[in-house]
């Protein structure tokens, strides 16, 4: 093959590599992969993750409660939300929604970031023994989310539950701006706890 046969066969190759990756078929793969969730299982705790704003984790894990899957919820709730611990008006949130108040255990503590939060977390569960629990997060956080406790929580068998998120869709991430938002500082988070930044 001549050099100008060579790059023929280069563009071809990256204008089919390119189609492939803009149609929705290519597009659902990098949405799907942030996605690593399962079942849940009759635990000693549900736990749920900081950083939802709708509600739609505690709302999840009350359902949990609900379904007879676990006794209580763990919730945890960095501080520095207008001067609360984040698990306060999550907690006052799902009673507004019909859960009893006795249901939550808040777990305040200093965690900025997934990694701070899972090893605050097994932390605590390693202190009051508990060996299975179900982690509830929005969908799109379960990978990274499961590979940070997968780092602290040696001896906890643990489950992550998916949440909804009104602002995310694997399938169909790019058809909103705010799901394209998501998704793109989803992947910049989980390429910096790759690199281990």
């Amino acid at each position: 093959m001549g050099r100008r046969g060579f790059w023929w066969t280069v563009a071809v190759v990256v204008v089919l590599a390119a189609s492939f990756l803009l149609s929705p078929f290519g597009l659902r793969l990098p949405g799907r992969f942030l996605v690593r969730a399962a079942d849940p299982i009759r635990a000693e705790f549900a736990v749920v993750l900081a950083g939802d704003s709708q509600g739609l984790r505690i709302v999840k894990a009350a359902e949990l409660v609900k379904a007879g899957y676990v006794p209580k919820v763990l919730v945890s709730g960095p501080s520095g939300l207008y001067g609360e611990y984040e698990s306060e008006p999550e907690i006052r949130f799902a009673v507004r929604q019909g859960f009893p108040e006795s249901w939550f255990i808040p777990f305040h503590n200093q965690a900025n970031s997934t990694t701070e939060e899972a090893a605050a977390i097994a932390a605590k569960l390693r202190e009051w023994r508990i060996s299975r629990v179900d982690i509830v997060t929005s969908d799109y956080h379960t990978r990274r989310a499961g590979a940070e406790f997968r780092k602290f929580a040696h001896g906890i068998d643990f489950r992550m539950v998916a949440a909804p998120d009104h602002d995310f869709r694997a399938d169909t991430w790019w058809k909103t701006r705010q799901s394209r938002k998501t998704f793109a500082i989803e992947w910049m988070k989980t390429v910096a706890s790759w690199a281990g930044i």
